[in-house]
């Protein structure tokens, strides 16, 4: 038996690659599932089966219907926070959500990507993760984009349609793709909330 690069593979090998398949079936599986519970027009009934299925979810936040997800078991989202509809969160790597935290629609946050330079591109095993980590008061425009390993500060605000590819500063105001700073978040003192979860959105 060969592999798709017509590289004869062994017993071993075979065994791997199979059990590998069925762990991408089920893992394909429980993504659907989940994106069929993103559809439930009741918000505590979604955020129960998210729960349900290994992500942490502080009190008093809400995630709209539409949210996609990779892994929820890796997702931790803090209280009183916001996800926007039809939102993409990325569970491959720790995913790390804080307080307060207001997360546009169609925004998206992944913490894999593809080796660009890897000899086989599509292989599982070049794939890169790196955790991203999103502090309390963070604001993130709608289809904004969030890419791995990246932290925002505390209180920093990601403009509409910014593709973030590095660390941004407590208070910075981000934009642009890639996205830079400009300017700066004057109100330092943060200490508001966000305000009740919408039943049916």
């Amino acid at each position: 038996m060969q592999d798709k690069t017509g590289k004869s593979l062994s017993a071993n090998e075979i065994m791997s690659k199979g059990t590998g398949r069925l762990n991408a079936i089920f893992m394909e599986l429980g993504n659907m599932l989940e994106m069929w519970v993103g559809y439930i027009p009741v918000h505590h009934v979604r955020r129960f089966f998210y729960r349900l299925g290994g992500m942490r979810i502080g009190s008093g936040s809400s995630i709209h219907t539409g949210t996609r997800f990779y892994n929820l078991g890796n997702i931790a989202v803090g209280k009183d926070t916001i996800i926007g509809e039809g939102a993409v969160l990325d569970g491959r790597s720790k995913l790390q959500i804080g307080d307060h935290v207001d997360i546009a629609s169609e925004v998206m946050i992944y913490n894999a990507e593809h080796n660009i330079n890897a000899e086989h591109f599509a292989d599982a095993d070049s794939v890169v993760q790196a955790p991203v980590i999103i502090e309390d008061y963070v604001f993130i425009g709608p289809r904004a984009i969030i890419l791995p390993g990246v932290t925002i500060g505390k209180g920093a605000i990601v403009a509409a349609g910014a593709v973030v590819t590095k660390d941004i500063p407590e208070y910075a105001i981000v934009g642009g793709v890639p996205a830079k700073i400009i300017g700066e978040r004057q109100n330092k003192d943060l200490h508001y909330k966000l305000g009740r979860a919408a039943w049916f959105r």
